[in-house]
Parts: C-alpha cells; sequence; structure tokens
C-alpha cells in the first residue's frame, strides 16, 4: 500500500464532492426527458466546452499516449491529431445546425432528415448498435485502463481491481442516473480542472527530478527523433527511426478524419459531442463550446501526458536509470510508463490528487458514456415503440444507465488491448464519415445511403483481413492498405446505393431545410445561388485550423527549448488568428 492517510483524506473528499453535485441537480433532471438527457438546453458555451474536453480526457488517454511516444516518438501523435481537421469542420459546418435540429438526441436526426421504413429501422438499429454495442465498448476499454491503473499503483491483481473499478463504476451510476446531462456537465468541469492540474503537477516533478534533470539532459539521452513533430521518411516508403510510414501518416491526415467513425471525433458532429451540442443555450454557444473543445483538446490537454511519456522512456526503456523490475515491467506494456511516475515520483497528498486525477477522468468518460447511451436505448429505441409510458421515460432512463454499467463490467473481462479496440472500431467505421458529412449538405443522401456506409465496412474490412492481407507483402499493411481499401470499398458502396435508390420523401426534405436552413445543395429547396456563407465558412475552417495547430506546435516547441521554431509557429498562429477573428464575425446565427 503506497497512500498514506492524507492522500486517502484527498482522495474521499473528492468522492464525496462529485456524488454530491451529481446528486443536487435530480429534480431538474427528473422534469422530463430534455432536461435529464440535454440538461434542459440551457448550458453556457463553456460548460458544455469543458464537459467535451473531460468526457475525451479518460483514464486511458494519458495511457495511450505514452504508449505511442514510446512507440513512435511524437510524430505518433498524428493518429489522433489528424482528427482535427474534422474536429474544426464540425466547429463552423455542423455545431449550428445540431442546435438548430432541436432534436433530442442525434439519432432523432435521421426521422427529420429520411422518409420511409428504412429510416425507422435504421434509426431502431443505430440505437442498439451505438447505445449498447459500440458504448459498451468503449466503457470495457476505459474500465482496462483504469483497472491497469489500480493494479500498478496498488500491486493487485486484476481481479481485485476489477472490484475497485466496479466500485468506482457505480459512483458515476449513482449521479448520472440521478442528476442527468446537468449534473454530469457541472461535475465535469471539476473532474477536468482536477485532472489538469494533477497531470501538470506531474510533468514538472518528473522532468526537473534529479533521474531526469531536465529538458535538456532529456534531449540530450533519447534519440533525436522522439522529438520530431513530423515523421521523417527514408527512400524506401519506410520509417527511418522513428515516426509513422507515409501510408499511415497520409491516411491519419488526408483520410481518416473524414472517413471514420471514431467516438468523440464523429465527422459532422455526434455521440456525446453532438449531445453537448444541442445542450447549448444557443447556436453561437454551440459554436463557441466545440471551438473551446478543439483548442483544448489538441492545444492545452496533450503536453503534460507527452513531456511524462519522454520521462517514461529515459527512465524505464531499455537503458533506464530506474529499478530492471520496472524496467521489464514498461517494456511490456510501455502504457504503464505513466503510472510507474506517479508511483515513483510523487510525495505523500500528491499520489492522491494524481490518483483522484485518474478518476476524475475515468467518472467523467463513464457517466457521460452511461447517459449518452441511455438517450439512445430510451428515446430511439423504447419510445418509438412504446415500450413504456410518457411519463415513465425518464425512470427507464434511470434503469438502462445501470444495465449499461453491467454490460460495461461484463465486457471488460473480454477486452486485452485498448490499441486492438481503437484499430478495430476505426477500420469498422471506415467510409461512413463521408456519409454523416454530406447528409447535411446534399439532398440525395438517404436512408439507405447511411445504412450501407455502416454495414459496407464490415465487409471491406473482412475482404481485407482474409484476402489482402495473406497474400500481399509487408509494406501493404505499413501503409495501412486495408484501411484505405475498406475506405474505397465503403464510399464506392454506399455511392452506387444511394443513386440506385429513391431519394427521400420531398416533403421530408422540405421540411427539413425549412428547419436546418443547411447550405450546399439544397438550391431546388431554398431558390438561394449564393456561395458566399459557403466560403466565409471555408475560410473561417482553414483559418482556425492554422490557429490550433500553430498553437499546438508552439507550446511544444517552447517546451522542447526550440526557440526559434516556437517564435516562428508563433507568427503563423497570430497572422491565422487575425484572418479567423474577420471570418467568425461573418457567420450569421439565428435565434433559438
Amino acid at each position: 500500500m503506497i497512500l498514506e492517510f492524507l492522500d486517502w483524506i484527498i482522495i474521499v473528499s473528492f468522492l464525496i464532492l462529485f456524488v454530491w453535485i451529481g446528486v443536487s441537480f435530480r429534480k431538474t433532471a427528473s422534469k422530463s426527458l430534455e432536461n435529464f438527457f440535454l440538461g434542459g438546453r440551457n448550458l453556457p458555451w463553456y460548460v458544455a466546452g469543458t464537459s467535451m474536453v473531460a468526457t475525451t480526457f479518460a483514464a486511458d488517454t494519458p495511457l495511450a499516449v505514452s504508449e505511442i511516444v514510446q512507440k513512435n516518438g511524437v510524430a505518433g501523435n498524428w493518429i489522433w491529431w489528424c482528427f482535427l481537421t474534422g474536429g474544426i469542420l464540425t466547429t463552423f459546418f455542423f455545431s449550428r445546425y445540431w442546435r438548430r435540429a432541436n432534436i433530442l438526441t442525434e439519432l432523432e436526426l435521421i426521422d427529420i432528415r429520411y422518409s420511409g421504413p428504412e429510416a425507422k429501422f435504421l434509426r431502431l438499429f443505430k440505437a442498439i448498435y451505438l447505445g449498447l454495442f459500440m458504448n459498451i465498448l468503449i466503457i470495457g476499454w476505459v474500465n482496462l485502463a483504469f483497472i491497469s491503473i489500480i493494479q500498478v499503483f496498488f500491486g493487485i491483481d486484476f481481479s481485485t481491481a476489477m472490484y475497485i473499478t466496479f466500485g468506482v463504476m457505480t459512483l458515476a451510476v449513482v449521479y448520472s442516473s440521478a442528476s442527468g446531462l446537468l449534473g454530469v456537465a457541472i461535475t465535469d468541469m471539476v473532474q477536468f480542472a482536477v485532472a489538469m492540474v494533477g497531470c501538470i503537477i506531474l510533468a514538472v516533478l518528473v522532468l526537473n527530478s534529479d533521474e531526469v534533470g531536465g529538458m535538456a539532459n532529456l534531449k540530450q539521452n533519447l534519440a533525436p527523433e522522439y522529438f520530431n513533430f513530423f515523421p521523417s521518411f527514408d527512400s524506401g516508403n519506410t520509417v527511418a527511426t522513428l515516426g509513422l510510414s507515409i501510408g499511415a501518416f497520409f491516411s491519419f491526415f488526408a483520410v481518416q478524419w473524414w472517413a471514420s467513425w471514431y467516438p468523440g471525433s464523429e465527422p459532422g458532429g455526434g455521440g456525446y459531442i453532438a449531445q453537448r451540442m444541442m445542450s447549448t443555450r444557443t447556436e453561437k454557444d454551440s459554436l463557441y463550446a466545440t471551438l473551446f473543445f478543439q483548442i483544448a483538446h489538441y492545444c492545452i490537454r496533450p503536453w503534460p501526458w507527452i513531456i511524462v511519456a519522454l520521462c517514461a522512456v529515459y527512465l524505464y526503456g531499455n537503458n533506464g536509470v530506474m529499478d530492471p523490475e520496472s524496467m521489464s515491467q514498461f517494456s511490456e506494456s510501455s502504457r504503464l510508463g505513466f503510472v510507474f511516475t506517479m508511483r515513483d515520483f510523487l510525495p505523500v497528498g500528491l499520489k492522491g490528487l494524481l490518483l483522484v486525477a485518474f478518476i476524475s477522468a475515468y467518472l467523467s468518460t463513464i457517466s457521460t458514456q452511461l447517459n449518452w447511451g441511455a438517450s439512445f436505448i430510451v428515446n430511439d429505441f423504447i419510445k418509438p415503440l412504446k415500450l413504456t409510458k410518457e411519463e415513465s421515460l425518464v425512470k427507464s432512463g434511470r434503469w438502462v444507465t445501470l444495465i449499461l454499467m453491467l454490460f460495461g463490467v461484463a465486457i471488460t473481462n473480454f477486452i486485452t488491448s485498448i490499441s486492438g479496440v481503437w484499430e478495430f472500431i476505426i477500420e469498422c467505421g471506415a467510409g461512413l464519415g463521408l456519409v454523416l458529412i454530406l447528409r447535411w449538405y446534399w439532398w440525395r443522401i438517404n436512408a439507405w445511403s447511411e445504412i450501407t456506409a455502416i454495414i459496407a465496412p464490415f465487409v471491406g474490412f473482412t475482404i481485407g483481413k482474409l484476402f489482402l492481407e495473406p497474400s500481399l507483402d509487408e509494406s501493404f499493411l505499413i501503409n495501412k492498405g486495408t484501411y484505405l481499401f475498406t475506405v474505397g470499398f465503403s464510399t464506392i458502396s454506399w455511392i452506387l446505393v444511394t443513386y440506385l435508390t429513391k431519394s427521400t420523401e420531398t416533403v421530408v426534405l422540405r421540411s427539413f431545410y425549412k428547419r436546418v436552413k443547411p447550405l450546399g445543395n439544397w438550391k431546388r429547396f431554398s431558390g438561394n445561388t449564393s456561395n458566399k456563407p459557403l466560403l466565409n465558412l471555408i475560410g473561417a475552417w482553414i483559418s482556425a485550423l492554422g490557429l490550433v495547430y500553430s498553437a499546438l506546435f508552439f507550446i511544444g516547441y517552447l517546451l522542447f527549448l526550440e526557440y526559434t521554431l516556437a517564435v516562428i509557429w508563433l507568427s503563423v498562429g497570430i497572422t491565422s488568428s487575425l484572418i479567423f477573428y474577420q471570418r467568425l464575425k461573418s457567420i450569421d446565427f439565428t435565434k433559438n
């Protein structure tokens, strides 16, 4: 047992605070489904935005970044940095539409956008597919990460750590089922603050410890490739030392952000991101919340993790300076390096605070997944089938929350690799993303398009695994050949089905346009031929991308003592921000 009495006082105090905040919103949540699942549509942008960031800050993310950095250096983070392109796209092209649609869940969009029996089937199917199947996979991998932390921290076996995780998860059920989204969002703000402060403190202590000796010494003792922001390729299209293959980098940066469905980074918005956008007070709040999420998610959050990960490579790697047992464990599972640093470098009190930080990260993700998943099961499966009375739906939401928790605990026992689940979800959503984007901007997309785009990736993924991988050389795999094949197969499939099936009924399309007023190929319903609003959004999208990526690189180079490059990226960021400010002023917001 490595925790002292003060550590336990800190942990218990924060857990009591989280439950108290959640339960205090019980009466508000009980008024209606809108109150329970959307907080009464009254969240200010900073609450909704912080809640988005807190949810994506799961217990697994620092561990995953630690593993990425150990294997591929800083450049390996392009596996998720690439999603910023889609995130900024969502900010300007979709956040206002989600709020304007005035729906309770993202699946309700199916009812107002499509028509026919296929639309009814699609909504019911996605309620189970996303709300249950995908949701418990996410809960399972988050549970596994938290279990890993508990095991290392306390030196206990998997079963004991599982029981502890179940107990902590029960707290999430208590306050999320009692308070609904409003309590979850308010609790998220406290949890995010605790988690960020804890990770920053850890990064400072480890980096400046006697064993590491500061950034200059760290850079002197690690290979320079660890600190590269962009992969370096040789003439054979393979990685020179660390980083990514050309094909992998291309698939991440040029394809993955628009092609793949991934929780928290859905093309066009979706999942708990859409839920937060729909819960805001106004369209402007929705846009600002999503913009704040992109900035905090990509510019602020990752650097403490990356610094700790680099320190862990130095401390516990093959030539590490720590004890042989930890070095051996690190070689088997590099994602545990983050937890080793917590165990070895934090004094009394701060150990408790860092453990609270991970508990906070875990709870914020779990509580959101439970509330979000329950919203799909109740509003998009139970309610359309009239399986319960309207006045009993909130009570049903609380029971479904509990059931999802139990399923999540059960699936955790069968998950052995977090990165394996990530890869499976990305591969089996490859090609779906473009439909989720175009359904807002092209009237011809119909329910069959979306159904095909959900099924086709599984077919393409199977063909790739069974026939392409065994018959092609290793470079095909290194360059993400099977992924790119699945994207192409899925895209061709849904485009063909779109043109071979009837379009959505005109009356539904006209009603959708009147409610949402989307830009793009809707001229037959709007009569408006001006492309200026769309050009303004493109300008805002590109300039905001420049702003956020510049801030990401500026902070990184500053931390790595590369002051010339830091100044260059600061200049790019200032230029981008000036252009962005002008584009932002041109965006029109309708009153809610």
